[in-house]
């Protein structure tokens, strides 16, 4: 008898209507939220507009979600292509299966065409959203909660994922929750890039380099516990396989990027230095006291100055001889 495990949900959609609402669909809407407001509050600390990152996310999602599946597709197409199997399931997105992989390869190609209209440099805005990305990838990870699947091996320990469907080949029992190990990964990651961007001031894309040789090192443990079907290559999955290639790619670039382009860039976004310190209004300065007529500070009755919106009292006495004179 488990006396304490994680539970799945009883079922992954709800309806409003005649309206599915996804579990899998509202954890990837959080966390492209999620992503792009820090990465708009990291944007701006680097010197950029706010709504900037909003703008390019535009881009980058759409492509991010069509390489996402594109890498998934491919990489699993007896899924979809095989046998028995509707090759129309490769298009419904929200029953599971994006590839982290395409998703920021296709996403970064997004960014770039954003970036590259607003006359931004692809790898500022790359480390500005570095660590949202992770966070993003640690809410998404839930939708695999919702939809029972990519678990890990059976296991008996207190936090062991029970599984109850039995849909496409799964066997209930308790499962190591490996969509948890990731969320928790990913959360880590993000850290992890905010404490050394803040302590190392990383620029020219590092900040984002070192979010995905972290990342890599997580999936890669945390892939080899899986048991769903997986292409092998010499005994690893390929998942395995890309994270190990992608994470020495990582680390060169830190390496060679630090060397030929140290620091941070001075500027992020053309012409955001001075729409931020361009004044909105010029204020002409105060007139003196008893040079304008709008001084409402005049002097008493009888007081030497000015007396109220008047000539002064040396110019007044001077008037009324003259005209004294002229009647004489």
């Amino acid at each position: 008898m488990e006396l304490a495990y994680i539970p799945s949900p009883s079922r992954g959609v709800l309806y409003l209507g005649p309206i599915p609402l996804r579990g899998y669909a509202f954890c990837i809407i959080i966390g492209v939220f999620v992503a792009v407001w820090l990465g708009n509050k990291r944007w701006i600390a680097r010197g950029g507009r706010a709504g900037t990152v909003a703008d390019i996310a535009v881009w980058a999602v759409p492509f991010g979600l069509v390489g996402g599946r594109l890498y998934h597709v491919i990489t699993d197409y007896e899924l979809y292509f095989s046998e028995g199997r509707n090759w129309v399931d490769a298009f419904k997105v929200w029953e599971g299966g994006l590839g982290i992989w395409g998703a920021v390869a296709l996403g970064a190609l997004g960014a770039w065409i954003g970036c590259r209209r607003r006359g931004i440099p692809l790898p500022a805005y790359a480390d500005a959203v570095a660590p949202g990305i992770a966070f993003a990838q640690a809410c998404g990870r839930w939708g695999n909660w919702f939809n029972q699947e990519l678990y890990g091996r059976e296991t008996h320990v207190p936090w062991a994922l029970h599984i109850t469907s039995s849909a496409d080949g799964r066997v209930p029992g308790y499962y190591h929750p490996t969509f948890l190990y990731e969320s928790l990964w990913c959360v880590g990651v993000g850290l992890l890039v905010i404490w050394a961007d803040r302590r190392f001031r990383m620029g020219h894309g590092r900040a984002f380099a070192l979010y995905v040789a972290a990342y890599c090192v997580g999936r890669g443990w945390i892939e080899y516990m899986r048991v769903d079907d997986a292409h092998h290559i010499l005994g690893l999955r390929l998942n395995d396989w890309t994270a190990l290639i992608v994470f020495l790619l990582a680390v060169v670039y830190i390496v060679v990027s630090a060397r030929k382009r140290p620091g941070r860039e001075a500027e992020v976004e053309p012409g955001a230095s001075e729409a931020e310190t361009a004044p909105e209004a010029v204020e002409e300065p105060a007139p003196a006291a008893g040079k304008t007529g709008t001084d409402d500070t005049a002097p008493a009755d009888g007081a030497a100055g000015t007396t109220g919106d008047g000539p002064s009292g040396v110019e007044a006495d001077v008037k009324d001889g003259a005209e004294s004179a002229k009647k004489s």
